[in-house]
């Protein structure tokens, strides 16, 4: 038995949704069925009632889904331990955070942190947001950063966790200076369609310019797909188009001049920088930790 197939099972009891749970676990809908399957034959019993629509718990899945749970939990904390032992015993503060907000703003976070608290060590894991919240539900971190956006429902269920919002981030239109004005690239008067770079549409980011898209008229050519930020703005700096990129990851090249925003304030839409944690978990460094954060 995987353990992969139990983090499967709590998705898909999550969302009910064999699509949607398959894009959060970021494999394919039918790699995805097939582990649920094979999770169903290991139990004995079906787990899932496919008849219904949303699919929901059989009473097996619903009876099984709380030892599930704990066994991921037990496991991925065991495993900690084993590593901390590993390390001298040597206690890790230990954050799960998305890509950008882990480069473009804890690690920043971090530096002042450790200045202010000389014993503290930190493990900083950076994924996608539906990985980030597996590990803060199966306790593998301490505290998850991500980003909330009016429009995206949460991918946890935050009455188990406290919330507390640090910063506001801003999704802004921007290209290459060169090509944006020798091509006119704006997005209020383009008379051809401007090369689009966008997110994979099952990405949070993505889900944020779906949003902020609807009922617009876009003209874009949409010419490059990809799940990171990173990625995409390397893209755009090279020329090869525009994109809606984090204000925090290209504050710097928007102030030299490299980049340049070519939509106005219809065109943006502000993102929260948000910490989520289990307080009552916290030793005292990590108390200290979450009340300066």
């Amino acid at each position: 038995m995987d353990i992969n197939w139990l983090r499967d099972f709590e998705c898909l009891a999550r969302t009910l949704n064999f699509t949607r749970a398959a894009a959060e676990r970021n494999i394919t809908q039918s790699a995805f069925s097939r582990r649920i399957k094979a999770l169903e034959s290991w139990v004995g019993a079906p787990l899932i009632n496919r008849a219904q629509y949303p699919v929901q718990l059989t009473a097996a899945g619903a009876q099984f889904l709380p030892t599930a749970l704990a066994a991921v939990s037990q496991l991925t904390e065991q495993r900690q331990i084993i590593r901390d032992a590993d390390r001298g015993g040597r206690r890790f503060l230990r954050f799960s955070a998305l890509h950008t907000i882990s480069t473009n703003y804890l690690a920043q976070r971090i530096d002042i942190l450790q200045e202010e608290i000389p014993n503290l060590h930190t493990r900083v894991m950076s994924d996608s947001l539906s990985t980030c919240c597996e590990l803060l539900v199966e306790g593998a971190v301490d505290i998850m950063l991500c980003y909330y956006h009016q429009s995206v429902a949460p991918q946890i269920d935050e009455t188990s966790f406290a919330r507390k919002d640090m910063a506001t981030d801003w999704l802004l239109p921007v290209a290459a200076s060169a090509p944006a004005m020798a091509h006119s690239w704006h997005l209020d008067t383009a008379t051809a369609p401007i090369p689009y770079l966008a997110y994979e549409p099952s990405t949070f980011l993505g889900l944020v310019t779906d949003s902020l898209l609807e009922g617009k008229t876009l003209n874009a050519d949409t010419i490059y797909i990809d799940g990171l930020v990173e990625t995409i703005k390397r893209r755009v700096l090279k020329g090869s188009g525009f994109a809606w990129l984090p204000q925090s990851a290209i504050a710097e090249e928007l102030a030299g001049g490299q980049l340049v925003q070519i939509g106005g304030a219809q065109w943006t839409t502000p993102l929260t920088i948000a910490a989520l944690a289990d307080p009552k978990s916290f030793d005292p460094v990590a108390r200290v930790v979450w009340s300066k954060l």
